[in-house]
């Protein structure tokens, strides 16, 4: 009787988890959509020999003025939606000159006009910026912005070609990331 009811939890467990894997969107912009909701969205891929998972909630521009509007330049912003946008890598990797441990971390970002701050944040599980401390950034870097030859209607995480990347509106960065093996 026990190894059925460890079986049937077993089974509710896998058949819940895999449900809500279906309500995570990995491309916010292959249709037009007409919710106002940020979306839960998930950039997967690799990079080199390591799994990468990107776990985000993408706004829409819906005809607002982003960069220095819903974005304020200058200020640390969570580069997502509702909480912090994470990041999990399956394999030590580096970053501008930082080695960094296989793990989850938060992505945050200072926008501006010329030039993004790219930070990478102990603290993963957090809500927007509330809970955010720069003490727990684990690497800062500057990356230029480029302009997106087709604006995204929503923001967009992109995994592959030995970098990460987002891109929203009219504007996208990229962060070289190589693995260490």
């Amino acid at each position: 009787m026990k190894k059925i009811a460890v079986i049937l939890v077993l089974f509710f467990v896998a058949f819940f988890a895999g449900a809500q894997e279906k309500n995570i969107n990995y491309n916010p912009n292959a249709k037009k959509d007409t919710t106002k909701k940020s979306i839960k969205c998930a950039a997967v891929g690799k990079i080199g020999s390591a799994n990468v998972r990107i776990n985000y909630y993408s706004p829409g521009v819906r005809g607002r003025i982003i960069w220095g509007g819903v974005v304020p330049l200058d200020e640390v912003w969570v580069t997502g939606a509702h909480s912090a946008t994470n990041i999990e890598i399956s394999k030590a990797f580096r970053i501008g000159n930082k080695t960094i441990p296989a793990g989850k971390y938060a992505i945050f970002t200072i926008p501006s006009k010329t030039e993004w701050i790219f930070i990478l944040n102990k603290n993963y599980d957090q809500h927007l910026t509330d809970d955010y401390d720069a003490k727990d950034d684990i690497i800062r870097l500057k990356v230029k912005p480029v302009a997106l030859a087709k604006p995204l209607e929503r923001l967009q995480y992109f995994v592959g070609n030995n970098r990460i990347s987002v891109g929203w509106d009219k504007v996208k960065i990229d962060v070289p990331v190589t693995i260490v093996n």
